[in-house]
């Protein structure tokens, strides 16, 4: 044990002096690291792989805005020229994640 702590001839700690407070430094960077992370976690939804891989990206409450569209031009309120005018701008905003309801 003594060699561990006097490596040297000269005497005195030797690296232990600094690897014992980088060892308990990394242990609270740890320990706060994942309190953190876990108290952040529970103010949000689940993150995928809790309620499945789709859980990340919780779907919206009423049908998209491309579902909207559609409706308006199957019943007449709104005309072709108009729709596809109208789907385009949505389609920059929205993606093509809702085109599946599309005329």
């Amino acid at each position: 044990m003594y060699e561990l702590a006097h490596p040297w001839a000269g005497g005195g700690p030797g690296p232990w002096v600094v690897l014992f407070p980088l060892f308990w430094a990394a242990v609270v960077f740890g320990v706060v690291t994942l309190l953190r992370r876990t108290v952040r976690r529970g103010r949000r939804r689940p993150v995928g792989g809790l309620r499945g891989a789709g859980a990340a990206q919780a779907a919206p409450a009423g049908p998209s805005p491309i579902d909207l569209l559609a409706r308006r031009f199957a019943t007449g309120e709104i005309d072709e020229e108009e729709y596809w005018r109208r789907l385009s701008v949505l389609d920059e905003r929205f993606g093509t994640e809702g085109k599946s309801a599309t005329v």
